[in-house]
């Protein structure tokens, strides 16, 4: 960035759209579907890029950028190796959160909830879906270890390669999804003058949607 930049001095005063208790769907799913679809119309780069943020046993917080693969009223899903850091977080503590941010649209989803594996059967039929060298790169990869270089990987990505040329290449046991299952979410949607429409969903005890204004 220019030395002549500060960011303390950067802004954006957002005008685009506001969020109504009486224009939302009441079903946070479908309302996200709503906002999901805008974004795919509005021609991100990866507009299902979201942050995943898990905690370990320690009370260590850690957060990543990984693609949303899908959802729907079950929850949102993502793949990844299950002996990466973020596996061995939900390992233990099996909740995340979720954030999505869509900056053209100056909008934010957040999600938290519970966390399970998806089936083998859904892993399986999602890795078959995948580009071949990203079959490749899931086998190869033994994700969040240290390596001592790039060339060693490229050499297990080379060997592996040629061992199923011209073969199905099997998925590994130690790769696959994650569903979070909200518990609540909170849509974002930026305002002039930074009071921005917070709208969150909270689950009742009657397993119905709460819908609650929230100051920004």
């Amino acid at each position: 960035m220019s030395q002549d930049i500060n960011i303390k001095d950067l802004r954006q005063n957002y005008e685009t759209r506001t969020l109504e208790e009486d224009n939302v769907n009441k079903d946070p799913f479908k309302q996200f579907q709503l906002w999901m679809d805008e974004a795919l119309a509005a021609d991100f780069v990866e507009p299902n890029a979201m942050n995943v943020a898990t905690v370990n046993k320690d009370g260590d917080i850690s957060s990543r950028m990984v693609l949303l693969k899908g959802f729907d009223e079950k929850g949102f899903v993502f793949f990844t190796n299950y002996q990466s850091n973020k596996a061995n977080d939900l390992a233990s503590i099996n909740k995340a959160a979720l954030n999505v941010w869509w900056d053209k649209l100056h909008r934010q989803v957040r999600v938290n909830g519970a966390v399970e594996k998806v089936s083998r059967e859904e892993t399986v039929k999602y890795f078959h879906s995948r580009p071949r060298g990203s079959q490749i790169g899931a086998v190869a990869s033994q994700q969040s270890r240290v390596i001592k270089n790039h060339v060693m990987l490229e050499e297990e990505y080379k060997k592996i390669e040629s061992q199923f040329e011209g073969q199905e290449i099997p998925c590994p046991e130690h790769w696959g999804g994650y569903r979070v299952i909200p518990e609540q979410f909170e849509f974002w949607q930026g305002r002039p003058n930074r009071l921005h429409d917070r709208l969150r969903y909270a689950k009742t005890d009657s397993d119905e949607w709460k819908i609650e204004r929230l100051s920004p």
